[in-house]
């Protein structure tokens, strides 16, 4: 493997790549339109929240997918064909700094929150091919259980998931980048050598400007994607 290989470039999604509101909240908004989420789905997921609210926040709100008990996994399909494809407005900073880190054969990884199916769903919406680990749904028989298939990736999670994948592909960590907005995606940035702040959030702003890190301000959001021959910027171009 050349050293170039041996650099990964680690993405999350909401608010790094994608303009508000979230990939789930466009979704759910999805799923309410068409009256997909009952009552009864609801009250679950206001009954798991309550229940958890003050033991473990992340868990009652982020982890807490009851809303879904029940759906079909096929409505992502639906959603995303041709819906969501069209109109996501991904910040054209941010795929071009992914289509740079392609064009220098780095390892490209989306380590995000959302739901991973969804998040395989517009995949292809990237200029280059992307790794996606995300959070996973538990489904029995092609329908959602309303539970998570391990943990909500989030927090320090996802600098775990670094450490693993660096292990598993023989990825130079000390050389590789790290893109996120909120402190939940702290662990993250810290674990790699390159920590970049995207459009960060006050406190995530006040972590990064006291270590000296890279900050990016991505903006005009856009629905259609870059072709990625027209986006190989260099890292500083794309700022």
């Amino acid at each position: 493997m050349n050293s170039a290989a041996r650099i990964g470039a680690f993405f999350d999604l909401d608010g790094s790549l994608l303009g508000p509101p979230s990939l789930e909240w466009r979704f759910i908004g999805y799923l309410l339109a068409r009256d997909q989420i009952r009552s009864r789905n609801l009250a679950r997921w206001l009954g798991h929240c309550a229940e958890n609210i003050l033991r473990s926040p992340l868990a009652a709100i982020e982890g807490n997918k009851r809303y879904l008990t029940g759906l079909q996994e096929s409505l992502v399909a639906d959603w995303s064909n041709p819906h969501a494809a069209c109109d996501l407005p991904f910040f054209p900073q941010g795929l071009a700094r992914m289509a740079w880190h392609h064009a220098q054969q780095h390892q490209i990884f989306l380590v995000t929150g959302t739901l991973a199916p969804l998040a395989r769903a517009i995949a292809s919406q990237f200029p280059c091919p992307v790794e996606i680990i995300a959070t996973e749904l538990q489904a029995r028989d092609r329908h959602w259980t309303g539970q998570l298939a391990g943990n909500h990736m989030s927090g320090e999670l996802k600098a775990r998931t670094l450490r693993s994948l660096a292990a598993q592909r023989n990825l130079a960590l000390a050389h590789s980048f790290a893109y996120g907005n909120q402190m939940a995606d702290l662990p993250m940035l810290q674990a790699g050598g390159h920590p970049v702040a995207v459009n960060p959030s006050p406190r995530l702003g006040h972590r990064a400007r006291r270590h000296f890190w890279s900050i990016c301000r991505w903006n005009h959001p856009q629905p259609a994607v870059p072709n990625p021959h027209e986006v190989l910027l260099k890292p500083e171009q794309a700022r």
